[in-house]
């Protein structure tokens, strides 16, 4: 049993875990603007995304809780992609203020 000092931690790390993988996906998409894709390309990119994607929230997930399926790290994941999107609104909506004046 982990005691909840434990438990929060893990929290934050997994929700810093969402956090990358928001970003990382977002660089992706950022790419794809700059340099066209043929859709083909596109779905590759998203299966080897995805793929590094499952290898690096089960290397956080064993690093962090050995291994085992905790319910806070699961939520940590979701609370820190949340996050990430909240934040990346509210800095558009910034620039879009900023751009009018």
């Amino acid at each position: 049993m982990l005691g909840i000092e434990t438990e929060v931690v893990i929290f934050f790390y997994a929700a810093l875990t969402g956090m990358v993988l928001f970003c990382g996906y977002q660089i992706l998409l950022l790419i794809r603007r700059l340099v066209r894709h043929h859709p083909l390309a596109v779905g590759v990119e998203d299966i080897g995304f995805w793929l590094l994607v499952s290898a690096y929230v089960f290397r956080q997930m064993y690093c962090t809780t050995y291994g085992s399926i905790r319910w806070f790290f699961v939520l940590g994941i979701a609370a820190g992609l949340l996050t990430a999107v909240g934040v990346q609104h509210l800095l558009k909506r910034i620039f879009r203020k900023l751009k009018k004046t």
